[in-house]
């Protein structure tokens, strides 16, 4: 097929989409007529998925892809399409499964799955679909099956997908594979091995990260779940948060603690902690931005609240970003200063919170970016919890009698009654 066949398919694709648009944007369009356009556009989706796939294999197979400096063809779908890796990897391997081979020789082979390849070709099987029997059929308990019974469970599984959805097809796959496994797996005399795994990812597109993790050793998850137990449970009365927050609130404290005061080993030569990098119009202009290491970008209201009790070095940069002078750490907060706060408030000075001061960060009633002065009566001890619910809700602290005392949202109380905790 010649660029020009191309360009004219396209033409005539493109006419023949905007033909089905107008008709569907029609006013005299019935509920008949639309509903036939999502169908008309499922069908011809698939299709489209079955072009880009078999294109890939054709590519595949000429070298395409190496030729121009790509060891794998997941990169140079990347580059070429703006996919993510995960979405150029589906795509290749739907194409290794549904598509002809080609050897070496030139020898054409058939694809390892050819049902499914034919009915992904018919448009009777979606690319999700695809995704689940490819995913099937790469379990250990499917490679157990001789070769004639993964063949007729392929073949069972491709003529399904016209009328079963893909977790039901899964479902209907899984429980077939799992009759023809009889015998299952061969006994293993092997002392179980527990697995246990964390992830810690980094939001590519946003702040913050997740994490994702099992413990299979009854006592390492143990130790985790007795710890967040402890340090989740809600506040007072008036804690809204739900449990799941409260869980990860309760995480970040620990680690935090942890890099306060726990047994950490130096990473690069030094105690490991926190690298706030904010740039000097930025500070000036009420701390409005930061980044950190591993989280991102920081909310002004985090970045706030980290600036109330830490250590700093200023850094200046300049306006292409790059340093023009490094100071020497210094704490906000001087230590002298803290057990006076601490002789005070004796714990969380919230009401009814009785976090011990370990457990505490110091936090300027004034903010200190609006001139609030670094002393006795402008400071109060917060634990972590109340310190973020100060910093992101209605609360307000303010120091009266020389005693700290806190005036909830309306949505709290509606008179705003201020409360303290006794002296």
């Amino acid at each position: 097929m010649s660029d020009d066949s191309v360009a004219t398919a396209y033409r005539h694709l493109q006419a023949a989409v905007d033909e089905l648009c107008a008709a569907a944007e029609s006013s005299m369009a019935t509920d008949d007529e639309l509903l036939s356009v999502l169908t008309l556009a499922e069908g011809m989706t698939r299709r489209l998925d079955y072009l880009t796939v078999s294109t890939v294999a054709t590519l595949q197979r000429r070298g395409t892809f190496a030729e121009r400096g790509y060891k794998k063809p997941e990169g140079a779908l990347v580059d070429l399409l703006g996919w993510e890796w995960f979405e150029a990897r589906r795509r290749v391997t739907a194409a290794e499964h549904t598509c002809e081979r080609v050897e070496l020789d030139d020898t054409v082979l058939e694809a390892k799955l050819p049902a499914t390849g034919k009915a992904f070709a018919a448009g009777q099987a979606s690319l999700r679909h695809v995704d689940v029997i490819i995913t099937l059929l790469a379990t250990p308990t499917a490679g157990r099956l001789s070769e004639d019974q993964r063949a007729g469970v392929e073949e069972e599984l491709a003529a399904r997908a016209a009328d079963y959805t893909p977790a039901q097809l899964r479902a209907y796959g899984t429980d077939l594979i799992d009759r023809l496994d009889q015998d299952g797996p061969a006994p293993d005399d092997r002392p179980h091995v527990p697995v246990n795994t964390l992830q810690v990812r980094r939001f590519r597109d946003r702040p913050g990260g997740e994490l994702k993790g099992q413990f299979e050793d009854a006592a390492m998850f143990d130790t985790i779940a007795t710890l967040i137990d402890a340090k989740s449970k809600p506040l007072d009365s008036d804690d809204r948060r739900g449990a799941e927050r409260r869980q990860a609130d309760a995480l970040a404290d620990i680690c935090g603690y942890v890099l306060d005061h726990g047994d950490v080993p130096d990473t690069g030569g030094r105690r490991p902690h926190l690298t706030v990098l904010i740039r000097l119009e930025d500070l000036e202009d009420r701390a409005r931005a930061a980044m950190l290491d591993f989280g991102g970008t920081l909310t002004p209201e985090s970045l706030r609240m980290l600036a109330c009790d830490a250590g700093v070095i200023p850094i200046v940069l300049n306006g292409k970003g790059q340093p023009l002078d490094v100071g020497r750490s210094t704490r906000v907060i001087p230590d002298g200063l803290r057990r006076a706060v601490t002789a005070r408030d004796r714990r969380c000075a919230h009401p009814g919170c009785d976090r011990a001061p370990s457990w505490c960060e110091i936090h300027h009633v004034l903010e200190w970016e609006h001139d609030g002065h670094t002393k006795l009566d402008n400071l109060v001890m917060l634990c972590r919890a109340h310190h973020r619910l100060i910093h992101h809700s209605g609360w307000i602290v303010r120091i009266a009698d020389e005693w700290p005392e806190f005036i909830p949202p309306k949505w709290v109380d509606p008179a705003q009654k201020p409360r303290r905790n006794p002296r």
